[in-house]
């Protein structure tokens, strides 16, 4: 199933819903519905289990809502937390895999489909630029699960866009001080959805395809079998540090292969294998501008190029 927040015309509550081929299906009359929207899908993932036989009876006779008569949300819109893997993808003549670590990104920088990344209104030594992402939606409270049992802590998936500043003013900010969160969590830079694709109808999420266009152009385009640490590691060394709740997402990491800047006016759009697809707008008030085009690694620019850079017999 896929899981979603709408709204059917400005100013309206935002509602959850089933996406289907045909439209939206309305679930606000079998959900907790007397919340925020984060609580309400929450409240979703925990109730999943009783809430299916309805879901499923809904899917086979309730009315359907057209997409073009509703505004799909981002269905997680304030997570808890929100981990990224640091790189986590097998890159050019990479041969060893790097240490597993992970970055805490702003939860208030998440928006959703259609939604438009404001750059920020100052000037820095910075490039900013798009990183698509598989993200794990949790089911919590998940604390130290082992990599075997990793299914039982993962609710479902959903695309990301971890929006990034990179350049000297990232790295230092101040000076004696590196911070590279820094340049992650500026309100906007954490786009999410369009839905979220529950578990069970993704068979193995180390086997999608991942792809990010701007304006029409190929960046990212990558299989997300190439990552060093695989999602049952990721869930674990996530839940040793801390206790997941449901609704927490967990950001996969990115093939930087793909890399490429994101500027004014332009329109973002992230596709993941499963999952489904979702468009942004980029505004800069500043209006600068930088070469289009990928920025650094290989060129994953043309629809043949799927990067797979996973050493034969990797160390483990």
């Amino acid at each position: 199933m896929k899981l979603v927040l709408f709204e059917t015309g400005e100013k309206t509550p935002q509602r959850p819903g089933l996406l289907t081929d045909r439209g939206v299906i309305d679930i606000s009359a079998v959900a907790r519905t007397n919340y925020t929207p984060q609580l309400v899908m929450e409240g979703i993932i925990d109730d999943f289990e009783w809430l299916r036989p309805k879901l499923v009876e809904l899917e086979k006779n309730a009315d359907v809502l057209p997409l073009s008569s509703i505004r799909l949300r981002a269905p997680l819109p304030r997570p808890h937390k929100i981990l990224c893997a640091l790189a986590n993808y097998w890159e050019h003549a990479q041969r060893e895999p790097r240490p597993l670590n992970m970055f805490m990104k702003n939860p208030d920088a998440v928006i959703g489909p259609d939604d438009t990344v404001c750059l920020p209104n100052f000037t820095s030594p910075w490039i900013f630029m798009h990183e698509a992402e598989l993200a794990l939606v949790m089911r919590g409270p998940a604390k130290s699960v082992k990599r075997e049992n990793w299914r039982d802590a993962v609710f479902g998936y959903t695309c990301f866009i971890d929006v990034t500043a990179r350049g000297e003013g990232r790295r230092t900010w101040p000076a004696s001080q590196p911070m590279s969160w820094l340049g992650k969590s500026f309100d906007t830079f954490a786009p999410l959805g369009p839905c979220i694709v529950t578990s069970d109808e993704i068979e193995n999420p180390n086997d999608l395809h991942v792809q990010f266009w701007n304006d029409g152009q190929l960046r990212h385009n990558y299989n997300t079998d190439d990552m060093e640490h695989h999602v049952p590691e990721l869930v674990e060394f996530a839940t040793t540090v801390m206790t997941m709740k449901s609704g927490d997402v967990i950001a996969c990491g990115t093939n930087h292969e793909g890399l490429g800047a994101i500027q004014d006016g332009e329109t973002i759009e992230i596709e993941i294998q499963g999952i489904g697809r979702m468009a942004l707008h980029v505004a800069d008030p500043l209006k600068r501008t930088w070469e289009r085009g990928v920025y650094m690694g290989a060129d994953s620019t043309h629809p043949e190029a799927v990067k797979r850079n996973r050493p034969r017999n990797p160390s483990p």
